[in-house]
């Protein structure tokens, strides 16, 4: 059983954490098809993908985490929309033009970034947010920088596709554990000329 394993069982980490208000306000306006969400822990965007109508790859290296993304989107009546896939991002081959749209949160590999930017559609969104470098105390998240992005470490990683929304923010959550956390949304398209869409939600993340 590796770490993950461990603390998905555990209850040490959320069984049903809440996707980004972002992802939440943007998603209606982002076309219906496939999707992938990255390093999905416990279906923090997989189950809330699945319930919104999309096809998801739930990628993830944990059996563990894996079983509660399939134990969650049962609950939601949403399992036969939800393909888990055990496999280690780091090596894991991505298919080419395959996703409407693919989600990452809180998971930091941007050597594979361009490979899944790849794995897009002509046209299709890439969601990620993660953790922030900071110098101010941020208990919430891994404790050594190396996973976490520094100041435009992630806009800057985007900036081959087009980007329609990206923020670097620090919030205050209701277990007292202060985060700072970087969110992009980018869509895989060109021209100098294009379409944005609106986001439903206007006036910050809540």
């Amino acid at each position: 059983m590796t770490d993950w394993d461990e603390r998905f069982a555990s209850g040490d980490y959320p069984r049903a954490p809440e996707p980004s208000p972002v992802l939440r306000s943007y998603e209606p306006s982002i076309p219906d098809g496939r999707a992938l969400d990255v390093a999905a822990g416990t279906g923090r965007n997989a189950v809330f993908l699945a319930a919104a109508g999309y096809a998801v790859d739930a990628l993830d290296a944990s059996r563990e985490g894996l079983r509660i993304v399939r134990e969650r989107a049962a609950e939601r009546g949403v399992g036969d929309r939800i393909e888990p896939i055990r496999g280690d991002v780091s090596t894991y081959g991505f298919p080419t033009e395959a996703y409407e749209l693919i989600t990452m949160s809180f998971f930091h590999t941007l050597d594979r970034f361009a490979d899944i930017a790849e794995a897009l559609a002509p046209g299709g969104y890439l969601f990620v947010e993660g953790h922030l470098r900071s110098d101010s105390p941020t208990p919430s998240g891994p404790s050594d920088d190396r996973y976490r992005f520094a100041a435009n470490e992630l806009l800057r990683a985007g900036l081959g596709l087009t980007v329609l929304y990206y923020d670097e923010t620090t919030e205050e959550r209701p277990d007292d554990r202060r985060r700072a956390t970087a969110r992009l949304l980018a869509r895989r398209s060109t021209g100098g000329r294009q379409s944005y869409p609106r986001r439903p939600t206007e006036g910050g993340d809540e």
